[in-house]
């Protein structure tokens, strides 16, 4: 095989063929491809694009550069979920133990954050005494006991993702749909679950900001998904606001708390019972519990209590808060027809709910709390944002980004919070 010989193919338009992106995945992740040379064919990607059949191979040539777990001889069928991301995204905290009192097992490897988006990990580190990182014989106990384990993907699950992601990050070659597809599906293909239902989220605090685009990285992760014998399915969601009424670390376990004891706010409970019983259905179980019976009879705040406790957390902790807190007061009286939710992920960035850098440290206790949400009539003078952090010294620059979040008495141009279905 000739590097050269496949950059310009598919600089040429060209159909690579399985062979060579089998050779190339495994000759990049060994070291005998320069970076220089794999930069270059990203960007050819990304102008040129992939087949279905190269993008399939693609994420199936990363999957095999490491290890696949396997969790089929459990006694549960397992089920997966996987977010695109976006801002008050905490679905996955009440959304596990919701499926696993059902009768499924949830092997839910997560991510933590970077930018505006809070990631699951960081979440749930907020935790006293919940650890991220476990063995797999630990995540099969906990699936076996409990029915399901959110942690941290181990470094042998596609190397070759981890080190073609880094590269893509700094050669502007990120935005790709192929790219994308396969980097995600690679990972989640890599837990070893035999269904996997897709939340593409759309709108400003998406990465995906219109329905085309979205509608499209969805088709082709649920054509990789079931090419590569996983039953995938996924559900295009809304991003145009913030989900919940609470976006940062702590305060995002606190509302998901409130969803499992059978209350919290209508579109995460919303959201968090029509993608368990996708789940259930993917997995097989279509006869079985549902997931909003689970919320409202305390069976999936029983199996929360008994996942974080496998994981080292103490559930009856409380949480951290914040040392200080500044409220934002409505400048005028009407409808809240928009609340940007880029605008309020930045600023939960800026008050150090998030990180610029994966080194970054994160401050459990940050970010902001909303008081509206489109729809509802706000009144001049009413808190309409509280931030919360540690350090007063941002408050003025987390100000700022609400600067122009909100409109009052405007068009009403909300998506649907479900928009389509696409399996």
């Amino acid at each position: 095989m000739d590097v050269i010989d496949i950059i310009v193919t598919k600089r040429d338009g060209g159909e690579l063929q399985p062979g060579q992106i089998d050779w190339v995945i495994d000759a990049y992740t060994r070291g005998a491809i320069a970076e220089e040379q794999m930069a270059a064919l990203n960007m050819a990607i990304v102008w040129r694009g992939m087949t279905r059949a190269e993008v399939s191979r693609w994420t199936a040539a990363m999957l095999g550069s490491g290890d696949r777990l396997d969790f089929s001889d459990l006694p549960r069928p397992t089920t997966d979920k996987h977010s695109t991301g976006g801002v008050g995204d905490k679905i996955t905290l009440p959304l596990t133990p919701a499926v696993a009192a059902c009768g499924a097992a949830v092997p839910q490897l997560s991510g933590r954050g970077l930018g505006h988006t809070g990631g699951t990990l960081d979440k749930l580190e907020s935790i006293p005494g919940w650890r991220a990182e476990l063995s797999p014989a630990e995540m099969r106990r906990s699936l076996t006991d409990v029915g399901g384990v959110i942690c941290a993907a181990g470094a042998g699950l596609a190397p070759a993702d981890r080190k073609l992601y880094a590269l893509r990050d700094v050669t502007g070659t990120v935005e790709s749909i192929p790219l994308i597809a396969g980097s995600i599906m690679s990972k989640k293909l890599a837990e070893g679950t035999g269904s996997l239902v897709l939340d593409v989220k759309v709108g400003s605090g998406a990465f995906m900001k219109d329905t085309e685009s979205a509608r499209e990285l969805a088709r082709t992760m649920v054509d990789i998904g079931n090419d590569n014998g996983v039953r995938t399915v996924a559900l295009l969601t809304a991003m145009d606001a913030p989900l919940g009424r609470q976006v940062g670390n702590a305060l995002e376990v606190a509302e998901a708390l409130e969803v499992l004891a059978g209350g919290g706010p209508d579109d995460v409970v919303e959201l968090t019972v029509r993608l368990g019983r996708e789940m259930l259905a993917a997995a097989g179980l279509p006869g079985a519990k549902d997931p909003a019976d689970a919320l409202r009879d305390g069976s999936a705040m029983d199996a929360w209590r008994r996942m974080i406790r496998a994981q080292g957390g103490d559930p009856d902790a409380p949480l951290p808060v914040a040392a200080e807190r500044r409220e934002i007061l409505a400048p005028a009286s009407g409808t809240l027809t928009r609340l940007d939710a880029h605008a309020v992920g930045m600023a939960a960035w800026r008050l150090g709910a998030g990180r610029a850098r994966k080194e970054d440290p994160v401050s459990p206790g940050a970010g902001v709390t909303l008081h509206a949400e489109p729809g509802d009539h706000v009144r001049v003078g009413r808190p309409l944002f509280t931030l919360h952090t540690d350090d007063p010294a941002r408050f003025d620059r987390a100000a700022e980004s609400l600067t122009d979040a909100v409109t009052l008495d405007g068009e009403d141009t909300r998506l649907p919070l479900v928009i389509d279905r696409i399996g």
